[in-house]
């Protein structure tokens, strides 16, 4: 079935040939000459004379590539590769066409037997770390990266994707390891010291994790989301006046900060000012609709103010957003107790007691920051 798809696929493109004669000598002297378009349509002459031809289909791939024409090339690429596995780079220029449209999970099958027949191909590696990056499977980008960045240790923007795929694997002692290398090359390196603290962070080192992120607002003090980390890590360790100053002069750097405001908010609820707090949490928002913790404090208000069915519909909506995490079935099983719906509190203390191994709201700065943090660039 996968040739003929792949004989399809080589129909689909623009076989017009405008006259030209086509041949490989013809096609490669236009390619030189940088007229890439007629170098493609004397391509396209020798396939259609010659569908057999592995690589001409090669080398149509290869031009179109140039012309930045990645969805032409590909279908070029997977014929060259179905008429003639044993190209030669033949599935590291599939994966890289596949790789610059951001179609990061097509492109891991060719990185990957382009690493089978060259296992030192440090592109290769650096780009299936990557693509594995993009699809959430941390854990293999970190492996892909360490031995791309053994090979070119000298290459910090490489360490830095090592050092963020492990924070988000969890692989905190990577991490420190990695970020420590960054600082010996670049002492200053404004996103080593904030690596080096969230690292230090997931180790449960917050008192040297806060000092990591105060080295780095210091040197740039105008950084986006430096100053939310700090203020993070001081609302994690209960030091609220040090966190609101920190939040406070993120939102002086980026007012729709949507998780600056919302931590404002939270400090306000937990000094019991609802009346500074709900003009925050729906500021929060308005900005990010998917704050699971702007619910659960909304909840926690309404509870106070008796508004009852407000109530309900905000840890509902805290709920839905992590079913896992135990505190909404918590407030919700108590609410509905004192509302007198006991099958539905039934329900929820139920769900409590299902819930196990519970990651506790706002426990890993890594992934607070990681949506901003992505060292994907195709």
């Amino acid at each position: 079935m996968r040739p003929l798809l792949l004989a399809g696929a080589a129909l689909l493109l623009p076989f017009s040939i405008h006259g030209q004669s086509g041949s490989p000598s013809e096609a490669i002297a236009l390619e030189r000459q940088g007229k890439l378009e007629e170098s493609v349509q004397a391509w396209l002459a020798v396939t259609q004379r010659d569908p057999q031809d592995a690589a001409a289909f090669a080398s149509l791939g290869l031009v179109l590539a140039k012309q930045r024409k990645y969805a032409e090339a590909v279908p070029a690429y997977e014929r060259a590769l179905a008429l003639n596995p044993a190209l030669p780079n033949i599935e590291l220029d599939l994966g890289l066409a596949e790789f610059k449209q951001e179609h990061f999970q097509q492109a891991i099958p060719p990185f990957r037997a382009a690493l089978t027949a060259d296992p030192g191909n440090v592109q290769a590696r650096t780009l299936l770390g990557l693509s594995y990056y993009a699809v959430k499977l941390f854990a293999e980008s970190a492996d892909s990266l360490a031995v791309a960045l053994r090979a070119d240790p000298q290459n910090v923007e490489l360490g830095r994707a090592l050092a963020r795929s492990c924070l988000l694997a969890k692989k905190y002692s990577c991490a420190l390891t990695t970020a420590h290398h960054i600082l010996d090359q670049s002492p200053d390196s404004v996103a080593a010291h904030e690596l080096n603290g969230e690292a230090l962070d997931g180790l449960g080192r917050t008192s040297e994790a806060i000092v990591e992120f105060q080295r780095a607002s210091q040197l740039a003090p105008q950084e986006p989301e430096l100053n939310f980390g700090l203020g993070y890590l001081y609302w994690r360790s209960h030091d609220y006046d040090q966190a609101t100053k920190a939040f406070e002069r993120e939102l002086s750097i980026d007012p729709k900060n949507s998780q600056a405001v919302l931590y404002l908010g939270d400090i306000a609820v937990k000094r019991g000012d609802f009346d500074a707090a709900l003009p925050l949490l729906h500021h929060a928002l308005e900005l990010r609709n998917s704050l699971r913790l702007a619910y659960l404090d909304l909840g926690t208000i309404f509870i106070q103010q008796k508004r009852y069915p407000d109530a309900v519909t905000a840890l509902r909506a805290a709920e839905n957003l992590d079913p896992t995490q135990s505190d909404a079935h918590y407030r919700l099983a108590r609410l509905y107790r004192d509302m007198g719906n006991q099958s539905a509190s039934d329900e929820e203390f139920e769900a409590v007691r299902q819930v196990q191994k519970q990651k506790q709201e706002g426990t890993d700065l890594a992934m607070k920051m990681a949506a901003t943090a992505s060292p994907i660039k195709p």
